[in-house]
């Protein structure tokens, strides 16, 4: 078995509450830092109980040299915590960011943009 074969598909049923969707914004965090937002369940709220909820959400990037660089991770509590995080980020030595979200229920979700 390898790693992508436990990642859910965008076509799988529930993607809209799964996906994580990436938002990169230049010089928009304190200070003029260039952020990351991550957040899952953007336009359809994923259910935040202790029966079903998201886990923990990763950030990864890959920098124009093609290093891939682990950007952090952040665990969520459920009904506690929203799955939806900010990471400070130099997004000019970055060519796209990869983001993991684990639903407790469903599974590994991965999403990719390039910059």
């Amino acid at each position: 078995m390898k790693f992508g074969d436990i990642l859910k598909s965008k076509e799988a049923e529930g993607k809209e509450k799964h996906v994580p969707i990436i938002e990169v914004g230049k010089g928009k965090g304190e200070a003029g830092a260039d952020i990351v937002h991550v957040v899952v369940g953007k336009e359809v709220p994923h259910p935040n109980t202790v029966e079903h909820h998201i886990v923990w959400i990763e950030l990864s990037g890959v920098k124009k040299d093609g290093q891939v660089i682990d950007l952090g991770r952040s665990d969520f509590a459920p009904s506690y915590t929203n799955p939806n995080v900010r990471f400070q980020v130099p997004v000019g030595q970055f060519k796209a960011f990869c983001a993991l979200a684990y639903c407790n229920i469903h599974g590994l979700w991965e999403n990719c943009v390039e910059v």
